[in-house]
């Protein structure tokens, strides 16, 4: 079975340079909108026109699965959360159902990997790969034949939202002990030691944080001797839930679809998705900057800029549903903003160039 993505194409260069334009003729000083203004740009270039249509139908897919590893005491919740935490997103209990109705997206969730006796919606279960992972510390998280299910889930779910019309996408997550391997599977690809990569999580102890230490860095071992595969690394310290979300997200790329990523698990998937399908990265804005340590590293290796700074550590898609409306505004204002000449202003002496610094540094009416 292949797990070959095709060349990744980037979004639209001549769509991206309309939009610079554009902002320079609407009614504010250039660059007085900071991020936004390149929010708006990075919008209009995914979708290939100046100026961008409103979304129409961002998604939620919450990618659900159990660790083995979590047996070994590296989370402060017990494994069985999992599976209660999905009949949660099905009953809209969970944070991610809140934040994502307020932002105007839905949500979808979908159990890869979760260990539980539960009967689930079929809707729930028709992609599922296994129930829980290998111990990822100690044996391959997934078999030859798993890790290729679950890459073919993940292409599968990215195909069937953006043919249902989704036009922007958000990768969540569920899993007790989820930030186990997504922490080693960045340290593998950002080259970092153990230490460096281990976290918190959902709030665990000192005790619980050198049992996870312990796991990281047994796990990494394993992890360095297959990393330059992403394929074999993914079979090896990942999980189907991961693996999944790593095909969905080079995928949605495929598919020309703006992804707004999330914090550390979303992250580590994104790094594998990236040697997947080189290139997807630029169809991603990083929703926000989670307080786990990792999360930086992707930032870093990604080279996104997140757009909110929190402290959130949930996972869920609730990092980057918060950074949704700011995304959604950014491409109103590009939309809907009068220009200088339809509002009948007086323009400024001073024109910036098209390569303006839109960072927030070159100031309003002054």
């Amino acid at each position: 079975m292949s797990t070959e993505f095709p060349h990744i194409p980037t979004p639209d260069a001549q769509a991206h340079r309309a939009a610079v334009a554009r902002h320079l003729t609407l009614t504010k000083p250039a660059g007085s909108l900071g991020r936004l203004e390149e929010l708006g740009v990075w919008v209009a270039a995914c979708q290939g026109q100046c100026p961008p249509r409103p979304f129409a139908r961002p998604r939620v897919i919450v990618f659900a699965g159990d660790h083995g590893v979590a047996a070994h005491g590296v989370s402060a919740f017990p494994a069985e959360v999992t599976g209660q935490m999905v009949a949660n997103f099905l009953t809209g209990g969970a944070a991610i159902n809140v934040m994502a109705a307020v932002a105007g997206a839905t949500v979808r969730v979908l159990d890869l990997g979760v260990d539980t006796d539960a009967e689930f919606p079929e809707q729930v279960t028709a992609h599922k790969v296994r129930r829980s992972s290998g111990s990822v510390d100690r044996v391959d998280a997934l078999t030859d034949d798993e890790i290729y299910a679950a890459i073919a889930a993940g292409r599968a779910i990215a195909d069937e939202e953006v043919d249902a019309g989704a036009d922007l996408l958000v990768a969540g997550d569920m899993g007790i002990a989820n930030t186990t391997p997504a922490s080693i599977i960045i340290a593998a690809l950002a080259g970092a030691e153990p230490v460096a990569v281990v976290g918190r999580g959902t709030g665990i102890d000192d005790e619980a944080w050198m049992r996870k230490a312990v796991a990281i860095r047994d796990g990494l071992r394993r992890a360095r001797r297959v990393s330059a595969n992403p394929v074999a690394l993914l079979r090896t310290v990942g999980g189907a839930d991961i693996a999944a979300m790593a095909a969905f997200l080079a995928q949605a790329a495929v598919r020309k679809t703006p992804v707004i990523l999330d914090g550390l698990v979303s992250g580590a998937a994104a790094l594998v998705a990236e040697e997947l399908a080189p290139g997807a990265s630029e169809w991603w804005v990083a929703g926000h900057r989670s307080v786990e340590p990792a999360h930086t590293l992707v930032l870093e290796q990604l080279n996104l800029t997140p757009v909110l700074d929190l402290e959130l550590r949930l996972g869920e898609g609730t990092g980057a549903v918060a950074a949704l409306p700011l995304v959604t505004m950014a491409a109103r204002v590009l939309a809907e903003m009068a220009t200088f000449s339809d509002a009948g202003v007086t323009e400024g002496d001073i024109r910036l160039p098209a390569a303006v610094d839109v960072n927030g540094r070159n100031g309003g009416w002054r």
